[in-house]
């Protein structure tokens, strides 16, 4: 075993043996549906703290070395005719961006970086193969052929040089010309898996990635029961703890997705009915905090434990278009239209409130209504978030419709303390 290559499952087990685990295995059978196909190239976007490290360490064990039955045969996932067809059939590459771009760091001795030690680990277990030290591309390609063996590649936090070095625009545009040379139409990938909290930066009018399907906490599509703790899930585990489900749901819950997917006329449902499978809804919970709560019996705001207020602040402090008033609203409990189309999937550009509203969504901060197009504030975890940021006493008087569900707004001032 590697540190890139073939990490091996010592993460997945520990997560096992976790006092709460929640049994998410049965994703491997999403995976596994896009191996060697053009669907291979997959994007995973959601907030922190959603458990997109553990899926990562999960495909970790179950597609490289070494063999991990023992593992899986306890989960979920076993219980699928066919599940281990693809069980330790490839080498995993895994990496975390985190580990290699940093605050400052220059990104080409990065990519250097990551080069040089992806191919010293490949050449440790494959010595008998001659390769190119100054080309991983062409190396990786001989490596596959020689030993007759696919790539699966694996990367965490795939977005950091846009979280960390938000004006090296040209160190972007570096990175991600990298990333597209490694994956776009290589031979040698099975699978090509990235999770972040942004989805795939766009720049100029098109995408350097634009072969990866995004799944983001706006359209997670096949991924949704993934995506989080969904309400099942939790009320198992209120059950267990004797914990209240009623205050676990009004302070965690608010994430609302589903897996509508393109229409697929191969489908058995749509060639027997000529009609569109119908979306499945989930309510999504924050895991971590979730899991808080329910073994502590302490019921607040965990999400202030990984992120700096401050943060949210300075995007309120922009006021593009009235954002200010916008989020008094919200904190008040109403809803606000959001075009979220125009939004270039990073932390800096910004031309219309909009745009804010989406980095907001991404980062876990506002919930998206696909049906209305409308964001708001998902729980009371997240507006006790936004009452330590915003350090202003909100006062907002509107009348709710017939039905109580359409807000109209009258006045909405911001008094500071």
């Amino acid at each position: 075993m590697g540190i890139y290559l073939n990490p091996g499952y010592s993460s997945f087990e520990e997560e096992l043996n976790s006092e709460i685990y929640i049994d998410k295995t049965e994703m491997v059978l999403v995976t596994n549906s896009f191996l060697k196909t053009k669907q291979k190239y997959m994007s995973i976007s959601r907030p922190r703290r959603f458990g997109k490290s553990y899926a990562a360490d999960m495909l970790c064990a179950y597609y490289g070395k070494p063999d991990s039955a023992e593992l899986f045969n306890k989960c979920l996932l076993s219980k699928h005719d066919g599940w281990d067809k693809y069980l330790g059939k490839f080498d995993v590459i895994r990496l975390v961006m985190t580990d290699f771009f940093k605050e400052g760091t220059d990104t080409d001795k990065a990519i250097s970086k990551i080069r040089d030690r992806i191919l010293k680990e490949l050449s440790q277990e494959y010595p008998d193969v001659e390769y190119d030290a100054d080309d991983l591309f062409y190396s990786m390609e001989l490596f596959s052929k020689k030993n007759e063996r696919l790539f699966v590649i694996i990367i965490d936090e795939w977005d950091a040089v846009f979280r960390e070095s938000r004006e090296d625009i040209k160190g972007q545009s570096s990175y991600l010309d990298f990333l597209r040379d490694w994956f776009k139409g290589k031979d040698y990938i099975a699978l090509a898996y990235m999770t972040g909290i942004l989805p795939i930066k766009k720049y100029g009018r098109h995408s350097a990635l634009n072969m990866f399907d995004e799944y983001s906490i706006i359209s997670p599509m096949q991924m949704a029961p993934f995506t989080g703790f969904t309400a099942e899930e939790v009320e198992d585990l209120c059950r267990k703890y004797g914990r209240d489900p009623g205050r676990i749901r009004e302070w965690y819950d608010g994430y609302e997705v589903s897996d509508i997917i393109p229409p697929d006329p191969g489908h058995k449902v749509q060639k027997a009915t000529g009609k569109e499978i119908p979306a499945r809804h989930y309510q999504i919970f924050s895991p971590l905090s979730v899991v808080k709560a329910v073994t502590t019996g302490y019921i607040q705001n965990y999400w202030n434990k990984t992120e700096n207020y401050e943060a949210l602040a300075e995007y309120i402090r922009m006021n593009l278009d009235g954002l200010k008033d916008a989020v008094a609203l919200m904190m008040e409990g109403g809803s606000v239209k959001a075009d979220i189309s125009t939004y270039q999937n990073d932390m800096t550009t910004f031309t219309c409130r909009d745009d804010v509203f989406a980095l907001l969504i991404n980062l876990g901060y506002l919930k998206y209504n696909s049906e209305t197009t409308e964001v708001s504030i998902p729980n009371r975890e997240i507006l006790d978030e936004f009452k330590t940021s915003t350090k202003y006493i909100v006062n907002v008087n509107y009348d709710k419709d017939a039905r109580g569900k359409d807000f109209k707004k009258h006045s909405c001032r911001i008094k500071k303390v």
